[in-house]
């Protein structure tokens, strides 16, 4: 197991170079002069001239590249803000526990009501609740997060005025950031665990359980769905990293002072170094993810641990 981790982990340097270079590549041919942005509409051009050099702008993309590389890896410096001076880390890290707060609590409301609904339409098979709950599922799959945001603001906030339609300094203001990010993670593990059950509940161990006189609740949460999480496992880590990207949205919709407004109000300014270090960051949040469901399959199925030895 700690060889398997640790090949993962080395396996990261690669794929977190690869994204640096992409993200660095669009970032460099998009439209657009971040040295412009900095000094303003009405600077001169020998004062865009001086910020672009001060900035190193003026540099080949190549040379800017290694620059960058060469801070990050040697130095573990992200950068500084083009238009704060701050450093990037700082700024990044000044932010990125709302982010946690709300992802996290969007994938807990995901998991709780996607397993249970997916576990309710399995056993009820062919059933009213089984068409109730997949077609909730499906409009759940369809609704894009800006959208769901946005309707639990007109009807909680504005027209029954329950819970605030932005901030995030209290429970009261963080329930509906929670349910318009977690409802379309929600419908993708629910589907997922309604299809893992009713492949499970057919085998003959289940069967078996049945004849020898187990309770239900025992044969269900004990023998069937522990053996039908492994795919259930694998869609909550994807949706887990998901969540980080479908932040920026919801962030923007609530005035939440996260990573992705942070991202939004770097894209408008062309901050760069700002918009780079939180890519970087949540692409290695969202690797550190992939690694710790590859661990926690395991756990769940002795076979795939004896595997990692």
């Amino acid at each position: 197991m700690t060889k398997y981790v640790l090949k993962r982990f080395l396996i990261l340097i690669p794929t977190l170079l690869g994204v640096s270079f992409i993200v660095f590549l669009l970032l460099y041919l998009s439209p657009g002069d971040a040295a412009l942005a900095v000094a303003g509409p009405n600077a001169t051009k020998e004062a865009v001239d001086a910020i672009r050099e001060n900035l190193g702008l003026n540099e080949p993309f190549l040379v800017q590249y290694l620059n960058y590389l060469k801070n990050l890896i040697f130095h573990f410096d992200l950068g500084t803000s083009y238009h704060s001076g701050r450093s990037v880390s700082e700024a990044l890290l000044r932010v990125f526990p709302t982010t946690i707060k709300l992802a996290g609590g969007a994938l807990v409301i995901a998991i709780i009501f996607g397993i249970i609904f997916g576990v309710i339409a399995a056993l009820k098979k062919n059933t009213f609740i089984d068409s109730m709950i997949t077609a909730l599922g499906m409009i759940g799959l369809a609704m894009p997060i800006f959208w769901s945001g946005l309707l639990l603001i007109i009807v909680f906030s504005t027209k029954l005025k329950v819970f605030p339609a932005s901030g995030f300094s209290s429970i009261k203001h963080m329930i509906l950031p929670w349910f318009a990010l977690g409802f379309q993670s929600s419908a993708v593990i629910m589907r997922m665990t309604r299809s893992a059950m009713l492949d499970v509940l057919d085998k003959d161990y289940i069967r078996t359980a049945y004849a020898k006189g187990l309770s239900k609740p025992k044969i269900i949460f004990v023998h069937a769905l522990k053996n039908a999480m492994i795919p259930v496992v694998t869609t909550i880590g994807l949706q887990a990293g998901g969540l980080l990207g479908g932040s920026i949205l919801t962030e923007t919709i609530f005035s939440i002072p996260g990573i992705g407004r942070l991202m939004v109000d770097s894209i408008k300014t062309r901050d760069y170094p700002i918009i780079l270090g939180a890519i970087m960051l949540i692409a290695i949040v969202y690797s550190v993810i992939s690694i710790i469901v590859d661990i926690l399959y395991g756990f769940i199925n002795p076979r795939i641990k004896a595997e990692y030895k």
